[in-house]
């Protein structure tokens, strides 16, 4: 589909688009550059890429499609930097949790003779660095395109396909609508299991044994998603930070009345709530977001069920 895939940062997201274009010959070649020497070094000796580069400049040199892989908070100077040496035509993407400041931050940068789509493949698990990716990370989950007005349909079409290739499901809306929906089914759990957990480890009268010994299968939800990438959530906060807001008030009134109910010994009150937030699960589980596996081991339907070579394996396997 793409003749030069580069990507810019290696983690679990740069890394399974890597293993998954592979996989399903979606690239001619990939090129591939990280910020730290170390990670360079170990994408080189994984074996999954063409070519690893020092900087972005060399890495999208002829690069028909460009994805950058890194926090939401340096992608403005990455745009920046590269910007002079993207060839014409080509399709610039990222796979950022906040679609709203990364427009903002990358358009003005970007020239005019190149197609911005941002886009956020909502799939992950709480590993990071570039041992952490596998091919089937996308199967059945979304990625959500966000392209800016005007941009070229056709070059939406094709990345389109690109991640429908890769096995994900696509649907396209407007940068800042993303960020509300992700606000609250995204973003606000993150925050939550944040707080959770730390609360639990600064409890005095608990001690830290207890609090894993003892852990009940909702904290270890919690913790999981609490063990998530720091810089990367550090940043998807303050740059979303209008919309996770907006959320967290309206979390905090839900909070409050379910405090009172408690206090009064209102059954009823609780009950209603807990019903319908049941729905809601069930719900989910009807449309097929759900997984009885973890994310590691969910097979693509197209792709051979042995397993990948060693140096292709995930932290948690």
């Amino acid at each position: 589909m793409f003749n030069r895939l580069a990507l810019i940062g290696f983690g679990l997201i740069g890394g399974s688009i890597a293993r998954a274009a592979r996989a399903q010959n979606a690239v001619r070649s990939i090129v591939a550059t990280a910020r730290s020497p170390e990670t360079r070094k170990r994408v080189a000796e994984l074996g999954i890429v063409d070519q690893v580069v020092e900087t972005n400049a060399a890495a999208v040199e002829g690069a028909d499609l460009v994805i950058v892989c890194i926090p939401v908070g340096a992608c403005g100077p990455v745009a920046k930097d590269i910007a002079p040496h993207l060839m014409k035509g080509a399709t610039v993407s990222d796979v950022g949790s906040v679609k709203g400041s990364v427009v903002r931050d990358m358009a003005p940068h970007l020239p005019d003779h190149v197609h911005f789509v941002p886009a956020h493949p909502v799939a992950g698990t709480e590993n990071s660095g570039p041992d952490s990716g596998f091919a089937e990370l996308f199967v059945n989950r979304w990625c959500i395109l966000t392209p800016p007005e005007g941009t070229d349909k056709a070059a939406v079409e094709k990345l389109a396909a690109f991640w429908r290739l890769l096995g994900a499901n696509v649907e396209s809306m407007p940068p800042d609508h993303h960020d509300l929906v992700l606000g609250i089914t995204s973003h606000l759990p993150h925050l939550i299991a944040y707080t959770i957990v730390g609360t639990a480890d600064e409890l005095s009268e608990v001690t830290r044994s207890e609090v894993l010994k003892f852990s009940a299968g909702g904290f270890r939800d919690f913790t999981r998603i609490a063990a998530s990438d720091p810089t990367m959530w550090r940043d998807i906060f303050l740059a979303n930070k209008d919309a996770v807001l907006e959320m967290l008030g309206r979390f905090s009134e839900d909070l409050s009345s379910l405090t009172r109910a408690m206090r009064s010994g209102d059954g009823k009150t609780l009950f209603d709530h807990f019903t319908r937030t049941r729905a809601i699960r069930r719900g989910i589980v009807d449309i097929g977001q759900d997984s009885a596996v973890p994310d590691f081991g969910r097979a693509h339907p197209t792709l051979p069920v042995e397993p990948l070579p060693r140096p292709y394996a995930a932290d948690n396997e």
